[in-house]
């Protein structure tokens, strides 16, 4: 198999909130939305009569899909990173600094910017539904 990255996705119940705070507060730009829905689909992805409202944003090479279903299903809780099964998006940055300052307020984070034992400065926030995000500087 020679499988390529696609994209990476995030399910949200808010779509238009979600599309705000990665293009205002990441700086992702919005390449495509679309909708899908039918009886393809919803056996596709195992939800009986599903359809779905999507958004693809530009991460610099990767994509990232932002997803609403209908139904929607009961929300997750917010996780730790050391849970089996935790996810998380990895946006590399020129200046974590000068980001995490320039966050709004409001902004969830996990602390303020971090320098590991690799040299790898990361700060890790939470996006309107919860969803960790890594801002790194390497």
């Amino acid at each position: 198999m020679d499988a390529t990255a696609h994209h990476y996705a995030v399910t949200v119940s808010d779509l238009e909130r979600a599309v705000e705070f990665y293009r205002e507060v990441l700086g992702l730009e919005v390449v495509s939305r679309f909708s899908v829905g039918g009886e393809a689909f919803a056996t596709g992805v195992g939800v009986d009569g599903a359809s779905a409202d999507f958004a693809h944003l530009d991460a610099g090479g990767a994509r990232v899909e932002l997803v609403q279903y209908t139904p929607e299903g009961e929300p997750r809780s917010d996780g730790d990173l050391n849970q089996p099964g935790a996810t998380h998006l990895g946006l590399e940055v020129d200046d974590l600094d000068a980001v995490y300052e320039g966050l709004p307020d409001g902004v969830e984070t996990l602390s303020e910017p971090q320098t590991t034992e690799s040299g790898t400065r990361i700060c890790f926030l939470r996006d309107p539904e919860g969803t960790l995000v890594e801002l790194l500087e390497t």
